[in-house]
């Protein structure tokens, strides 16, 4: 009697279920960059005040006025198979407030560093999850 193991069929078949999870992490950790999101994105800033408002000095986020900046971030899908987590503004000011302005106009105020790195310890914990994989 001989048994007959088929290591290729069972990789492929590992390999197929870990593609199969990728995009449900992806969208966790999605989920997780909006959350750091709107957490960098809030609080109070110590720029010039214009009467009760106070904007954010140049090299803090970017101040809270009307709310519509930190509101916008959505999860997107991106990458082969929606594989990679993202998040997206349709605000079209946002890469002013991170850049700056041409001219110096408006100094960066940088936020976006500032979210991956607060997300960034729950994500590699999504993807350092056990797969579920069944033989």
């Amino acid at each position: 009697m001989s048994f007959k193991i088929d290591i290729a069929g069972i990789g492929q078949q590992a390999l197929n279920q870990v593609n199969a999870e990728l995009p449900a992490r992806a969208e966790a950790a999605s989920q997780r960059l909006r959350s750091a999101a709107l957490e960098i994105l809030r609080g109070r800033r110590s720029g010039r005040h214009y009467g009760k408002h106070i904007a954010s000095a140049p090299g803090e986020p970017p101040a809270v006025r009307t709310g519509r900046l930190r509101g916008s971030w959505r999860p997107v899908r991106y990458g082969a198979n929606h594989q990679n987590p993202a998040i997206e503004s349709n605000v079209m000011y946002a890469g002013y407030m991170e850049h700056g302005t041409p001219g110096g106009k408006i100094a960066p105020r940088p936020y976006e560093a500032k979210i991956v790195q607060k997300a960034k310890p729950e994500i590699e914990a999504i993807y350092a999850a056990p797969f579920s994989i069944t033989f």
